[in-house]
């Protein structure tokens, strides 16, 4: 009985790998070795990116070995399915506590706080966004994790950013908080990789649109909130004006990007601040002309706000040959496809 319970427990691990094998990304090199010691801590996991990250990679490694955290208690979209921690990403101990307790090898990074709430709290939004890095990376320093994933953001950019095809290397010169943070975190994941051989990775997320979960409080979030009151109300009051073209990025491909850079061989990182990534470019009338492909009815007003004044200055398209070469990385999400998405998911 004992051997035939041992023989079923090592069948099951082996269909799990060789399910995991077939998914479709540009890397996937992890033998079945590593595979079973991998062990993943997300920390920031209930934002917008960390919920569909966390989901995403239980499904390819198994629900036990993704330990989502975040500081407040989690809706049952993390905790029923694996397990749920809660964790002040700005502390320390309790993070290096739960690194040993579930023997962590990768950390994925995700707790900020975004570009229009920073700029009312600047110096929370900095004491969260630079000590909860310190703290990953000086346990990875001291090898108690072998790889980190941190985003950066198009907040890096400033207002003497050139604005079309933003270059990977270029003029910076960031105008808020967030961008200033991010900046900052960049140059710090480069020093730590060049100092002390830390496998840390980044990409420059433009704004990402989901419908899982609800707008963050970043600039660009009214491009989540516009499907959310065109299903609600038919009509969309909108923060910038109808000319703001930014960088977007629908989720499914920022999760693509993310674990392919992370899934990547370690020589093929060649930029260790962070790479620029490039998905959908469009203004506040585009976004809108695309819903109302789909529901004729549809209105959209505009009252800019301060967060114009950021929008303004950031880039409106985005150079990312760096990732394509290095990684393969290519983008999939045409705005019209994303559309329909969004609505019918909101919808249902």
């Amino acid at each position: 009985m004992v051997l035939l319970q041992i023989y079923e427990f090592y069948s099951h691990i082996k269909l799990e790998i060789n399910e995991y094998e077939s998914i479709d990304y540009p890397y996937i090199y992890d033998s079945k070795t590593d595979i079973l010691k991998k062990r993943i801590l997300i920390i920031g996991a209930s934002g917008q990116i960390g919920t569909e990250l966390t989901l995403c990679l239980r499904k390819k490694y198994g629900n036990s070995k993704v330990i989502a955290t975040d500081i407040r208690e989690d809706d049952g979209t993390l905790s029923t399915d694996g397990p749920f921690e809660i964790l002040d990403a700005m502390d320390y101990k309790a993070t290096e506590d739960l690194i040993i307790r579930y023997e962590i090898t990768e950390v994925y990074l995700l707790a900020a706080m975004l570009s229009a709430t920073a700029e009312k709290f600047p110096m929370r939004a900095w004491d969260l966004n630079m000590t909860s890095l310190f703290n990953v990376l000086n346990l990875g320093k001291e090898q108690k994790v072998k790889k980190i994933f941190w985003p950066s953001s198009i907040a890096v950019f400033g207002p003497t950013t050139p604005k079309q095809h933003t270059p990977q290397k270029t003029i910076m010169e960031p105008s808020t908080v967030y961008g200033i943070s991010k900046q900052t975190g960049e140059r710090w994941c480069e020093y730590y990789h060049k100092k002390y051989d830390l496998d840390v990775r980044s990409i420059r997320y433009p704004g990402l649109i989901s419908y899982k979960t609800a707008p963050g409080g970043g600039t660009t979030d009214y491009a989540v909130d516009i499907y959310h009151k065109a299903v609600k109300h038919q009509k969309y009051n909108c923060f910038l004006n109808q000319e703001t073209t930014l960088p977007m990025m629908f989720i499914d491909d920022a999760i693509r990007a993310t674990l392919s850079i992370m899934e990547a061989p370690k020589e093929a990182i060649k930029v260790r601040s962070s790479y620029n990534l490039s998905g959908l470019s469009f203004n506040p009338t585009e976004i809108a002309a695309s819903i109302q492909k789909k529901l004729p009815d549809f209105e959209i007003g505009y009252t800019p706000d301060f967060r114009q004044k950021i929008a303004d200055s950031w880039p409106q398209s985005i150079d990312d040959t760096a990732a394509q070469n290095d990684w393969a990385w290519k983008n999939e999400t045409s705005l019209d496809k994303m559309t329909s998405i969004m609505l019918e998911n909101l919808s249902s």
